[in-house]
């Protein structure tokens, strides 16, 4: 192999090998939810703060697409103590602004709303990316589901992102819904997550 090709060659095997290593993660998550093994911990705790931590685990990826991601409207949600816990709330945040990055075209934005609402914290995570058909809203979430678009299957995923998602919200007393534009005139998703202030 020429040094070009072995770079190459380099190159797909440690994406692959990271491709593995998320599944495999993701899966173990997964198991040791189902079975119990993993207890959701809800402690008084800055909201903003591991929505925050969220975006920075995803910055470098959205960085390389030239994606900007934007918050609106948070200076009267700083220091929004809500009992959650910060660990896999933030697992969850990460997921869905992954997929958001993951389908969104280059130089695009993913912008982040939250609002103050009577007895919840509703966030809204909209992208600009390439849209969910109507028939497959409601599988999304669904284990292994990925879609059938042909740039959904030239991405490297495994499915189980979003279900891990919404079991972490749902075991927060919360839930995750999800609403697209999907077509030649409009694309994008907006990813809505419902936390209560108590549980």
């Amino acid at each position: 192999l020429t040094q070009a090709e072995e770079r190459e060659f380099l190159q797909q095997c440690t994406r692959q090998l990271t491709g593995l290593e998320e599944l495999v993660g993701a899966l173990v998550n997964i198991s040791r939810m189902e079975t119990g093994m993993i207890q959701i911990r809800r402690e008084p705790a800055d909201i903003l703060e591991t929505l925050v931590s969220a975006v920075n685990r995803v910055l470098l990826k959205a960085e390389e697409k030239q994606i900007d991601i934007e918050f609106e409207k948070t200076e009267d949600l700083a220091e929004m103590i809500i009992p959650h816990d910060v660990k896999w709330l933030c697992e969850a945040f990460i997921n869905i602004l992954e997929n958001a990055v993951k389908y969104s075209p280059q130089n695009t934005k993913i912008r982040i709303r939250m609002i103050r609402l009577i007895t919840f914290l509703r966030i809204e995570i909209e992208d600009q990316g390439i849209g969910i058909p109507r028939d497959a809203l409601h599988k999304i979430f669904q284990r292994f589901y990925r879609g059938e678009a042909e740039q959904v299957r030239q991405t490297e995923g495994s499915g189980v992102g979003l279900y891990l998602t919404r079991e972490i919200l749902e075991r927060h007393g919360g839930n995750i819904t999800v609403s697209s534009q999907y077509g030649e005139k409009r694309q994008g998703s907006t990813f809505v997550v419902q936390i209560p202030y108590a549980y």
